[in-house]
């Protein structure tokens, strides 16, 4: 069984990202890929200190507790969906931040992205592909790009046109055929 982590990147309140990371996830199972098992991953659910940040020592057990919980999670997957906002021309401080707790549990894995945001969060993916190459991670190439002008309402109500769908497949494969490639890898 190959697992495949569909993580959303943004822990803003009133984010527009969960309407997204639902879509991205119910059109992946939707698909009935055999042998392959997707999760939704908010990364809203673990409150990670900043790295390096000092902790105060009465929020130590909680801070480990959350970084343990983090690194366990991503570990368990062979791939991953990474759901990104743009915010100023780059991926969001929370999902760098969070990649930042990461290394051996994500290499020699594969992933691919899911962006929305003025330009579909390209800017976010190509920041995303750096820093994943020095987790040795490797990206698709096929990405989905969410506008905020075209693929929401009122920039709020997330309704994706249909041909984001040939794309989806098709990063959805990619992801799947690369992280089976990997597989050997890691063993």
């Amino acid at each position: 069984m190959l697992k495949i982590g569909i993580i959303l990147g943004s822990v803003r309140q009133e984010r527009n990202g969960e309407q997204v990371a639902q879509w991205t996830y119910d059109f992946a199972t939707k698909r009935n890929d055999e042998a392959v098992e997707y999760e939704l991953v908010d990364l809203a659910e673990y409150k990670l200190p900043f790295l390096g940040a000092v902790v105060a020592e009465a929020d130590q057990e909680e801070a480990n507790a959350a970084i343990k919980a983090w690194s366990e999670k991503i570990a368990s997957f062979d791939g991953y969906v990474i759901v990104a906002p743009e915010y100023n021309h780059a991926v969001g401080g929370a999902l760098k931040n969070a990649l930042d707790y990461l290394n051996p549990e994500v290499n020699n894995k594969a992933a691919g992205f899911v962006g929305y945001g003025s330009l579909g969060g390209t800017r976010a993916h190509e920041n995303l592909r750096l820093i994943l190459g020095e987790l040795q991670v490797a990206d698709v190439r096929t990405a989905l790009t969410f506008s905020l002008m075209a693929d929401f309402e009122n920039f709020s109500v997330f309704k994706p046109a249909d041909f984001h769908k040939d794309n989806a497949n098709g990063m959805l494969d990619q992801v799947i055929a690369w992280s089976s490639a990997l597989q050997p890898l890691r063993k």
